[in-house]
C-alpha cells in the first residue's frame, strides 16, 4: 500500500484517557476495519495489564499464589520481562512492584483517599522487589512469583500500548504516523511535505495545560513522567503519584518532569518514570552513561529549570511551528 496520500485521523477511549493515530495513506482505504483494529489493540492491552479492571491478566497474576507458574498472554510477558530489564539497569529506581505503595496513597482503583496523615513508608529491606521475586519464562509466556507481589504496571502499559497502535498501522502498510496515548507518542516517517512530526513538551504546572516546547520526532517514541498530572494533598504537603521504591513513599526530589526518546514508547515510559526516581543528580547521570535522549525539567523557585541530555537527537526548544500534538492530546 502506498502512504503518500490523505491524511486521516482516528482516535477512541482506552486506559481512562484517549487514543490517537493520524496517519497518511491512500485515499478510500478502510478507515472503519483500521479503526476497529486499533481499538481491539488498546484493548487487549488495558484487559491485560489494567490493576483497574478485576479481571485483568495482572490482577490474576496479582492473586495467584506463590511458587507457581502461571500462564500469561504474549504481551503481558514481553511488558513484563520488559520491566524487569529496566528495573535493572535502573539499579532498581523502576520497580513495578509498588501495588501497594500506589493503593496505600490512594492513587489506586479502589476508594480509599489520603488526606489527614501520609502512611508509613515502608522500608526497601521488608519489601520484595520485582527483579527479586518475579520469573518471566517469555518462550512458554508464563511467570512465577517467589513472594508475594503487588504489581502496578502503570510505568510502562500505555507506553507498550502506544507501540501496539503503530504495530497495527503497519500491518496495514502504513509507515507514515503519529500515535499516541495521552503524552506517550510514537511516529514513524515524515510528512508527504517533508515535514517531520512535531510534538508538544507540555509545561508542568498543575491545574494548567501550556507548551512550553516542541520537538521533532521521526521513527521514534516519546514518554513523559511528571508530578504535575495526579497528586494527592495532606494538610497542605502535595504528594505525587509515582512512587520511590528506595523509600516506599511518593517522589521527594527537584523533578517536575523527565521526557525520554527511544525506539519503542514502553521502553521511554519505563525510563521516563525511572529516572524521574532517580532524581536531578543520578538521573541525568545514567541517562547520559547510556546514551539516551531525556529532558529534565527541575523546580526552580517559581520558575523551571532545563537539563537536556543529548545521546541522539533530542531537542526541545520553544518554537511557534504548527504542533500535531498540542498540550500532548489528542493529534489535530
Amino acid at each position: 500500500m502506498s502512504t503518500d496520500g490523505q491524511r486521516y485521523s482516528l482516535n477512541g477511549e482506552t486506559m481512562g484517557t484517549r487514543y490517537t493515530a493520524l496517519f497518511y495513506a491512500d485515499a478510500g482505504i478502510d478507515t472503519d476495519e483500521i479503526g476497529h483494529r486499533l481499538a481491539q489493540a488498546v484493548g487487549r492491552v488495558d484487559q491485560q495489564m489494567s490493576t483497574w479492571k478485576a479481571d485483568s491478566d495482572l490482577n490474576r497474576l496479582n492473586a495467584a499464589p506463590e511458587q507457581q507458574w502461571l500462564s500469561v498472554p504474549r504481551e503481558l510477558a514481553t511488558v513484563l520481562a520488559a520491566a524487569l530489564r529496566v528495573s535493572q539497569q535502573s539499579s532498581g529506581a523502576f520497580d513495578i512492584a509498588v501495588g501497594d505503595l500506589v493503593d496505600a496513597w490512594g492513587f489506586g482503583p479502589g476508594e480509599q483517599t489520603v488526606t489527614e496523615q501520609a502512611p508509613a513508608p515502608t522500608s526497601a529491606h521488608t519489601r520484595a522487589s520485582a527483579c527479586a521475586a518475579l520469573m518471566v519464562d517469555l518462550q512458554r509466556h508464563q511467570v512465577r512469583k517467589r513472594a508475594p507481589l503487588h504489581l502496578d504496571l502503570n510505568g510502562i502499559a500505555k507506553g507498550f500500548g502506544v507501540d501496539e497502535l503503530a504495530r497495527c498501522l503497519e500491518g496495514f502498510g502504513i509507515t507514515r504516523y503519529l500515535v499516541g496515548i495521552d503524552g506517550e507518542m510514537r511516529a514513524r516517517g515524515i510528512k508527504p511535505d517533508a515535514q517531520p512530526w512535531v510534538v508538544a513538551i507540555e509545561k508542568p504546572r498543575r491545574g494548567v495545560r501550556e507548551v512550553m516546547g516542541v520537538m521533532e520526532l521521526g521513527d521514534a517514541a516519546i514518554a513523559t513522567s511528571g508530578d504535575y498530572r495526579q497528586w494527592v494533598e495532606v494538610n497542605g504537603q502535595t504528594y505525587a503519584h509515582t512512587m520511590n521504591p528506595a523509600t516506599g513513599a511518593p517522589l521527594r526530589n527537584r523533578l517536575a518532569a523527565v521526557s525520554v526518546v527511544a525506539a519503542s514508547c514502553m521502553l521511554a515510559d519505563a525510563w521516563a518514570t525511572a529516572l524521574m526516581v532517580l532524581g536531578e543528580t543520578e538521573g541525568p547521570r545514567l541517562a547520559q552513561e547510556r546514551g539516551m535522549d531525556a529532558l529534565f525539567v527541575l523546580h526552580d523557585g517559581q520558575q523551571f529549570k532545563e537539563i537536556s541530555i543529548v545521546g541522539g537527537q533530542l531537542q526541545a526548544h520553544i518554537d511557534s511551528r504548527a504542533i500535531d500534538s498540542p498540550h500532548e492530546r489528542e493529534p489535530r
